[in-house]
């Protein structure tokens, strides 16, 4: 009855885990943004010479990552490189959290 009720209890530990971990919160997708911030600028505002992504489309923002990340768009920095570091949900995340910004 004991190892039952252990078993049982790990699995939902497990599964409430697994859960949070897969569901991004505002303060993580604001951290994953602030990432960018050393060549996009805070919130997405670059300085002249850099591309702001402040106000741009997610979709727009979501393709070139993906293209970034599958190899398809050539990159001067180190984008293809950082953009393999972010998983569909995380991307998809931080090119809304730059679409929310104002210009």
């Amino acid at each position: 009855m004991k190892f039952t009720y252990t078993l049982a209890a790990t699995g939902l530990l497990l599964g409430a885990v697994s859960t949070s971990a897969q569901a991004l919160d505002a303060l993580q997708v604001r951290s994953l943004a602030a990432s960018c911030s050393a060549c996009h600028g805070t919130n997405g505002h670059a300085q002249p010479g850099m591309i702001s992504l402040a106000g741009t489309p997610s979709q727009l923002t979501v393709q070139k990552m993906q293209d970034f990340k599958a190899g398809r768009a050539p990159s001067a920095t180190v984008m293809h490189q950082l953009a393999k570091g972010y998983n569909d949900a995380e991307i998809n995340a931080i090119a809304a959290y730059f679409a929310a910004q104002k210009k």
